[in-house]
């Protein structure tokens, strides 16, 4: 007979447990019960009765938070997985610390959800007063619709907050009020009528003010602030005029920002000078000083450092991202697959290699070990910071007219942006102390594409800027 177990939807955590716990007691096995929400309908053979509590059961007290949080889970799934788990777990606790165990990887998922939910609740609930001014405590009501049941394990953190006024927030499924120093509970309350807040008006000003187009990042904006819930923010209804707007201020400010570098730029670069003159006096001074760098950990992992190579007299240099697997083992530039790629398109073009100095932003290889494998990692803005002492030690001994920037990390090391890569290719950009810069694709971007059009493409886009690259230093 299946045991039928139906869980309140207030206080459903603590029934979970009360019910696994003596499930588990009785060794009743998982596929032998069936676990549901109040209010859904029971099957035929169901049986509620109640068995005989069983003794104590013993579980790592990992679990118990684990399910603390995924019991919250919108999947109807959650209870029969928690105790499917929790089966497993009474023969084997070591489970909890296991990584490749596909039932736990599904709850930590879940687990994770729950955590995102309560954080956007305690982001983005907007309280409206509703409370009369002769009333001795002020009173709020905010209409939130969250994508799991996160209301009751999260009203411990506004009982804490707003200790001093009444509030409610009331949801979809179950809303919580708070009132006279008391929290409870209710199930399916209709949208409050929320009255206009005179307050908003100025906070939104102060939004509008505090904006700063010159940092926006639309993809990590809506990531954090997903437009699910912009509509219980004032401030919302400004995001699509401000990033419309976002360019054309940035560049508003970038004209407006000084054109001359501080004093203590003159002087390091000055010392960049001295440096680069020394090493341009001892014949392959800057190359070993490269391969002898340990700035950042990079060096730890890699084989070698990788510099640059070239005439030092090249009126053009061409700038990549990082060494490869076959550059880090044979410690020379652009030899791997990438570097096959650059070389047959800069012959088509015409463009000779060995008139160029050739070089990356990052000289060390990053990357992460998968089996027999090293699988290219991007360098983080610390990495490229360290090194970009290197790149312009190279850039002060060539004094190059022109560098051609390949890819987001020589972008960004050059220019100090490596967004917007496709919009920005096959430009000229400028920035005070430096040659101009022009940006192009990266070969192991080409190489990286699937579809052959795509491919196709991006390949003629660098053929263009390394024949306008030729052209511009001829």
């Amino acid at each position: 007979m299946t045991r039928n177990v139906t869980l309140p939807r207030i206080g459903t955590a603590q029934a979970w447990r009360d019910a696994a716990r003596d499930l588990l007691a009785q060794g009743i096995a998982p596929a032998d019960v069936v676990w549901q929400e109040a209010g859904a309908p029971r099957g035929l053979f169901d049986d509620d009765t109640p068995g005989t509590p069983g003794g104590v059961v013993r579980v790592p007290r990992s679990f118990i938070a684990m399910a603390d949080s995924v019991i919250w889970h919108a999947d109807p799934s959650r209870f029969a997985r928690l105790y499917h788990f929790l089966w497993r777990l009474r023969e084997a606790p070591q489970l909890m610390s296991d990584r490749g165990d596909a039932d736990l990887a599904r709850l930590r998922g879940m687990e994770k959800g729950v955590h995102r939910c309560q954080h956007k609740m305690k982001a983005f609930v907007r309280f409206r007063e509703i409370g009369a001014p002769e009333d001795a405590r002020r009173s709020f009501a905010a209409w939130f619709e969250p994508t799991h049941h996160t209301v009751e394990p999260t009203a411990q953190f506004f009982r804490r907050r707003f200790a001093d006024m009444d509030w409610r927030i009331v949801t979809p499924d179950i809303s919580v009020l708070f009132e006279a120093g008391k929290l409870r509970f209710i199930e399916d309350q209709p949208a409050p009528d929320l009255p206009e807040d005179a307050s908003e008006a100025l906070w939104v000003t102060y939004y509008r003010n505090i904006f700063n187009p010159a940092r926006l990042k639309v993809q990590a904006m809506t990531s954090e602030m997903p437009k699910k819930y912009w509509k219980y923010m004032p401030e919302a209804a400004l995001i699509p005029e401000l990033i419309a707007g976002a360019p054309a201020r940035a560049r508003a400010m970038a004209e407006a920002a000084p054109t001359l570098p501080p004093a203590r730029m003159g002087a390091a670069q000055s010392q960049l000078r001295a440096f680069a003159s020394t090493w341009d006096a001892n014949e392959g001074g800057l190359a070993e000083a490269v391969r002898s760098c340990t700035r950042c950990p990079l060096h730890r992992d890699a084989t070698q450092a990788v510099p640059g190579e070239g005439p030092p007299e090249a009126a053009l240099m061409i700038v990549g991202e990082q060494p490869g697997d076959q550059e880090d083992l044979r410690g020379r530039p652009f030899v791997g697959p990438a570097g096959q790629m650059f070389d047959a398109v800069a012959a088509e073009v015409g463009l000779d290699r060995t008139k160029a100095f050739v070089t990356n932003a990052v000289k060390h290889f990053k990357f992460t070990p998968r089996g027999r494998q090293r699988i290219h990692q991007r360098p983080d803005t610390s990495e490229i910071n360290h090194c970009k002492w290197w790149l312009e030690a190279e850039m002060a001994q060539v004094s190059p007219r022109l560098i051609l920037a390949m890819g987001a990390t020589a972008a960004q090391a050059l220019t100090g942006s490596g967004d917007r890569l496709l919009a920005r290719r096959g430009r000229v950009e400028e920035r005070p102390g430096l040659p101009p810069v022009l940006i192009t694709l990266h070969p192991s971007y080409i190489l990286r594409l699937r579809d052959a059009g795509q491919r196709a493409e991006a390949r003629a886009n660098l053929a263009h800027d390394m024949a306008l690259s030729r052209d511009l230093v001829a």
